[in-house]
């Protein structure tokens, strides 16, 4: 028997509940990983609350997409994998069916990849979503190159660290939006070139005067709602904003004439569109790996929880009080 997280109906992170689980064995393409700790993202507390993408659940639903740990079993036609291999799982799969929060966890072969040995178990967990999620948008669709300037909003999560490490890659300009002076210094220090304070500052006005009237070629934005409008206004003609979330939890109004006067190409975007084409995958693993391995991006840290104060953990997350991820040590 092992651990699960589990939950048997939508609601607050009091929902969540600690059960025995009898996992069995690993099915063909899959492995079974012990678990050593786990990535929180937010992707899990609106799945929680039943407002994710995937809303098909059957309960007790499982729970997560990032964990690290150590390859236990492997099941028919598994070839990269053997038991005793140090992996961390990728978000390409079912959290309804394979979610990881728990001691041990089975999950498809598809969605593991080894870490490099520099890592820590922590830091592991905090590669795949975060980076992968911004390697699409940036460099995958987005072409980035050193000449953009890209605004990223909600720039205090994971996948905005990330975000700014990959524009630092490339040698691109970044400005990184919050909305309190509280994280403005720990932004700067993770090599943001700019720091927004949204409560005190108009973000269109300071996007134009830091690029002299031109707007910034890129956005990349979480948030969505009216600041939309916001990114519209503060665009270059012909720039692309990436919308991955909604954490306003609002209607997001078309900006439609801004839309037309600059030629914005304003796109919904997920990592799935990388994580369910092999290709793209491909190029996304090897690139992050290869920077990882060189230590020129290294995930950025915050607090760490328990797996028995896992609902703490996901109140913490909902505080917005996080810099970096969050993790759960399991043993």
């Amino acid at each position: 028997m092992s651990r699960a997280v589990r939950f048997h109906e939508f609601g607050s992170a009091d929902v969540l509940k600690i059960e025995e689980v009898h996992l069995g064995q690993p099915g063909p393409d899959e492995i079974l990983m012990s678990v050593e700790a786990i990535g929180l993202n937010r992707a899990e507390v609106v799945f929680r609350e039943g407002k994710y993408l995937e809303r098909a659940v059957n309960f007790p639903s499982r729970i997560g997409y990032e964990a690290s740990g150590i390859v236990e079993a492997i099941g028919q036609g598994v070839k990269d994998f053997k038991p005793g291999d140090k992996v961390s799982t990728i978000p390409a799969f079912s959290m309804a069916k394979y979610g990881v929060y728990g001691d041990a966890a089975i999950v498809p072969a598809a969605a593991v990849a080894h870490y490099p040995d520099n890592l820590d178990k922590f830091q592991a967990t905090a590669i795949w979503m975060q980076y992968l999620t911004a390697y699409g948008a940036l460099l995958e669709y987005g072409k980035m190159t050193e000449k953009d300037v890209v605004v990223i909003t909600a720039g205090s999560s994971s996948v905005g660290f990330a975000a700014v490490e990959l524009v630092n890659c490339v040698g691109a300009t970044s400005i990184v939006t919050t909305r309190t002076q509280q994280k403005k210094q720990a932004l700067l220090d993770s090599g943001a070139k700019h720091v927004i304070v949204t409560d005190e500052e108009d973000l269109a006005e300071r996007v134009m005067e830091i690029t002299a009237g031109k707007g910034a070629s890129i956005m990349f934005d979480p948030v969505a709602g009216p600041m939309l409008k916001s990114l519209a206004d503060a665009s270059a003609d012909q720039a692309t904003i990436f919308e991955y979330g909604a954490l306003s939890m609002t209607t997001t109004p078309y900006p439609l004439m801004i839309a037309l006067k600059k030629g914005l190409n304003v796109r919904g975007y997920t990592l799935f569109e990388i994580t369910g084409d092999k290709e793209k995958l491909h190029r996304a693993k090897s690139y992050i790996y290869e920077k990882l391995k060189t230590g020129a991006i290294k995930p950025v840290l915050d607090k760490t929880f328990k797996l028995e104060n896992i609902a703490d953990a996901h109140k913490y997350m909902e505080s917005n009080e996080q810099l970096g991820k969050i993790l759960v040590s399991v043993n």
